[in-house]
């Protein structure tokens, strides 16, 4: 931990060292939200956590972790609300459902708060709303490059699993996957939902009605780690192409096993961290980068997994 902090910090030296030098001659305490649509059961999430926390300690501001609990999206619209009502300088959110949204983030966006979206949606779509930038994966053009990666290895159908299906991010994962491999997604995406037991089970189902399935993508640890179960039990892996956004501690372990073919990074870490960044820098010198910043997508195999496997989960 103490090496990887001082990576890190190194790597920040431009932004940050400056900071800490006039950071009392500016005076003013900095307060963030960083909103997300993560459910609590959603260990992927911790990622982002650690990164919004490493950004607060070199900047010298507070920002607050706040997500519906359960997912729900019009839950996350009302703590956005809340959040702008508090008065913070800045809102960092995801922008999971753009119509479900736009409206609280708008709004902040008048009163006065600055925004940046980080995550989910689009570029496009944080300038709609009003946002500084956009620092995310695009999610329907890192699903497109899986697809063309997939059919170059000779995919021809698959399963999507998605867990977070009320979420048109998720669902834009698997649409462009399909477009990659230039066939239709029609009844090839599941939702399998959240409970670990019934995802396996669901994946099972899918595999016996259809045993012609060339691929499974799934998109997370969430239905990842379940579906590695589902495999295991029903003798297919190592055997079915198997391809998942994200990474985590399962994830590794089936790309190092050779039952995952590659896992999409969309480091989550940066995501999370480089918002804060760059907010504090514009809040102190007006400073803010021209362009929108894309984390992902970036494809580990393994190939590449030392840094990934010691901090999956973590920091990757």
């Amino acid at each position: 931990m103490k090496n990887v902090l001082k990576s890190l910090a190194l790597g920040a030296a431009m932004l940050a060292a400056p900071l800490t030098a006039v950071a009392d001659g500016h005076g003013e305490e900095l307060n963030y939200v960083l909103v997300s649509h993560a459910p609590d059961s959603d260990s992927w999430w911790n990622t982002i956590k650690n990164g919004i926390a490493l950004a607060g300690d070199q900047m010298g501001v507070t920002v607050e972790y706040r997500n519906p609990p359960t997912g729900d999206l019009a839950d996350m619209a009302r703590i956005i609300e809340q959040a702008a009502a508090s008065g913070p300088n800045g809102i960092i959110t995801t922008l999971s459902d753009y119509d479900v949204l736009k409206g609280p983030i708008m709004d902040a966006v008048a009163s006065g708060i600055d925004v940046i979206i980080m995550n989910s949606g689009t570029p496009e779509q944080a300038r709609e709303v009003g946002a500084l930038m956009y620092v995310g994966q695009p999610e329907y053009d890192a699903g497109y490059a899986a697809g063309l990666r997939a059919k170059g290895d000779g995919v021809g159908s698959f399963l999507c699993v998605n867990h977070y299906i009320s979420s048109p991010s998720s669902t834009q994962r698997c649409q462009g996957f399909a477009d990659g491999l230039g066939i239709e997604l029609g009844n090839q995406m599941i939702d399998s939902g959240q409970d670990p037991a019934e995802i396996k089970n669901r994946v099972l189902a899918y595999l016996s009605a259809n045993p012609e399935t060339d691929a499974i993508l799934t998109l997370g640890p969430t239905s990842a780690d379940p579906t590695l179960l589902a495999l295991d039990e029903n003798g297919m892996a190592g055997d079915i192409y198997f391809g998942t956004f994200d990474l985590g501690t399962e994830i590794v372990n089936g790309i190092k096993a050779g039952v995952i073919e590659w896992g999409i990074d969309q480091q989550p870490f940066l995501q999370a961290y480089l918002p804060v960044v760059v907010m504090a820098n514009y809040h102190r010198y007006g400073v803010l980068p021209g362009n929108n910043i894309n984390s992902g997508p970036g494809f580990v195999t393994a190939s590449g997994l030392e840094k990934v496997e010691k901090f999956a989960g973590e920091f990757r």
